[in-house]
């Protein structure tokens, strides 16, 4: 079975029988502050071709003009109350199955960044988008706090830049040296193992 035939196979029938979870989260998103229900931002994906990313929105809808980019902690003001616990389940990511079935991105793969991280470290970047990026992998299993990591630092983007993307990129290229389907299903369970939990 091909990678992208996997994707769909999960993809597909995910969005199905999410789709009440899906309806009470918009509604508890709507309910609780100002503002679209999605979050859309571009991301780099396959080939440096960039492309919109969902997640369900977690920030209040002028997030962008109040802060930067990384999200420092679960204290960020610009977190709604429904958000704060979306992120701390990773529910949020969950409308990524859009993603899948629009073919920008496959369940396991790298994540995807920002055009301004990539353009940072293009060259390790070359290798990591020869593959579609995904909603997990082992960097996001390892930094699933990274938010509070940031939020000790001084300087949150210079600890992002100079620390915590580095390590990320290692473990990107360590997950392509040994991708395998079998392997990719492992970390699904891994990853199954902690949504839901705060």
């Amino acid at each position: 079975m091909t990678k992208r035939l996997l994707d769909l196979c999960i993809a597909l029938p995910a969005l199905v029988l999410l789709s009440p979870l899906f309806l009470a989260f918009a509604v508890a998103i709507k309910l609780d502050s100002r503002g679209a229900v999605f979050f859309r931002q571009e991301r780099m994906g396959r080939g440096f071709r960039p492309f919109r990313i969902y997640k369900f929105r977690t920030m209040v809808a002028d997030a962008p003009r109040r802060g930067g980019q990384l999200t420092v902690g679960h204290g960020d003001p610009r977190i709604t109350r429904v958000g704060r616990w979306l992120r701390k389940t990773k529910f949020d990511e969950l409308p990524q199955m859009l993603n899948v079935l629009l073919g920008d991105m496959s369940i396991v793969g790298p994540r995807p960044e920002v055009p301004r991280y990539v353009e940072m470290f293009r060259p390790d970047f070359a290798e990591i988008l020869s593959v579609r990026p995904g909603i997990t992998d082992p960097a996001s299993l390892e930094y699933r706090d990274e938010a509070m990591l940031l939020a000790a630092s001084d300087d949150p983007e210079k600890t992002y830049i100079d620390q915590i993307l580095p390590a990320k990129l290692a473990i990107s290229k360590q997950y392509l040296a040994r991708a395998s389907a079998l392997h990719d299903i492992g970390l699904m369970f891994r990853t199954l193992r902690h949504i839901g939990r705060t």
